[in-house]
């Protein structure tokens, strides 16, 4: 009994019940198998990105992001007259996260794919791309690059899903994809 002191001092010499080693060898076969399927699951499934992260200052995530918005807007949206930017596929798309906004709007074209770096100038938020459910944290000071191929032509919403403050209800975004 596990309250009580065992009776012998060496008790790893008593026979073990035949239900606790089922038990045991039904939990030992449960991880490999989990084991197993995890690199499988990351190679294999689509709903994991590979990435890639470095460090960069705010400041200079910033410039570049006003730089490809200089270079590649194409209009603007929204009451903020937030720019909207068609980049060429293959290129690489910055999108900035900042209390309580994404900037710019992204406009991708289906099947062609682009290195979308993704930073934060203030705080840690949450990058989450709906309703393709992508999920990545977004820290000032690191430049998250992630491969993206949209399959799917549409208005994406992106919304902030880490509590940045009193107006993190209304930090969303958006990723159009136009077929082309």
């Amino acid at each position: 009994m596990s309250i009580s002191p065992p009776s012998e001092k060496i008790w790893w010499r008593e026979p073990i019940e035949k239900a606790e080693v089922v038990w045991v060898a039904l939990a030992l076969v449960w991880c490999l198998i989990m084991f197993a399927m995890m690199p499988l699951w990351h190679l294999k499934g689509s709903q994991n990105m590979s990435n890639e992260a470095y460090r960069i200052s705010p400041e200079a995530f910033q410039e570049k992001v006003e730089a490809m918005v200089t270079k590649y807007k194409v209009g603007t949206t929204g009451k903020a007259d937030t720019p909207v930017v068609h980049p060429p596929p293959g290129s690489d798309v910055y999108l900035m996260a900042r209390l309580w906004d994404w900037y710019p709007v992204l406009e991708l074209e289906k099947d062609k794919s682009y290195r979308v770096h993704i930073s934060s100038l203030d705080w840690q938020h949450g990058f989450s791309l709906q309703p393709a459910n992508i999920n990545l944290q977004v820290h000032p000071g690191i430049d998250m690059v992630v491969t993206l191929t949209p399959t799917t032509t549409g208005e994406f919403g992106i919304v902030c899903n880490e509590f940045c403050g009193i107006g993190h209800h209304s930090m969303l975004g958006k990723l159009r994809v136009v077929g082309k």
